[in-house]
């Protein structure tokens, strides 16, 4: 596992998750935004032409259509850190990716 920071207009988190979705964040970020709009299994999150999501729908998403068998966990929530803010020290190198 790996951790990666992840935000959606709000404070950043930390996850701790598979190291292959940690190696292709965007990709699996791309594929998760594809699946919003085109599975039937994402209806609750399509209302009036918008789809409505965060990061925590993102790491659900991970844990049971992608990953289940190496759930994804949250490690800690970086209050005060948006988008562009700095990361931590600790988290500096980790993948990270704003919706």
């Amino acid at each position: 596992m790996k951790n990666i920071a992840l935000s959606a207009d709000g404070d950043r988190k930390i996850y701790a998750v598979p190291d292959k979705a940690a190696d292709h964040l965007e990709e699996y970020c791309t594929e998760f935004f594809r699946w919003l709009w085109e599975s039937p299994c994402a209806e609750e999150y399509r209302r009036d032409g918008v789809v409505w999501y965060n990061e925590d729908d993102f790491i659900l998403w991970l844990n049971r259509h992608q990953f289940p068998e190496e759930p994804s966990t949250l490690v800690e929530s970086l209050s005060g850190t948006g988008p562009g803010d700095p990361l931590p020290e600790r988290y500096r190198d980790c993948p990270a990716f704003d919706f």
